[in-house]
């Protein structure tokens, strides 16, 4: 059975953009969206730079605003903020879970390329594994149903 997941976050420029190309890639059965409360005007370069490097391409990605998922229902929504940076979103629409999975804003690094770079990878590496570990969880209970 198909599970339609939402991942929430501000601008939807980095972090939930990451975690979507990650979850599609677990599972071409899931319909996973992301979105912001204040999109960006696109997905941050460098989220797509370091993506690539990990084999997902989410350069064809545009932030997209949360009120158009509103009359959607989904099994989950994830917000992906900063818990300690950030008011993290609320969705207002119909969703059986939420939960949060918190990740630093790479769009906040700051220093050198290179810094900045291993900063955005380091992000991408969290977002990987936590999302693996979401999906492993969203498995786990669908298949005990």
């Amino acid at each position: 059975m198909s599970k339609r997941i939402l991942i929430l976050c501000t601008g939807n420029s980095c972090r939930s953009q990451m975690a979507e190309g990650f979850l599609k890639t677990f599972d071409s059965d899931l319909e996973v969206f992301s979105a912001g409360t204040s999109p960006a005007t696109r997905v941050h370069p460098r989220a797509i730079a370091v993506m690539k490097e990990a084999g997902i391409d989410i350069g064809s990605h545009s932030p997209k605003s949360v009120d158009q998922f509103l009359s959607l229902p989904f099994d989950y929504v994830v917000t992906v903020c900063d818990n300690a940076k950030e008011q993290c979103p609320v969705f207002l629409g119909t969703v059986k879970h939420r939960l949060h999975i918190g990740f630093d804003d790479p769009g906040d690094a700051f220093g050198t390329d290179e810094e900045v770079m291993a900063e955005f990878r380091r992000i991408r590496d969290e977002i990987r594994d936590g999302f693996k570990k979401f999906y492993s969880e969203v498995q786990t209970i669908s298949n005990a149903l």
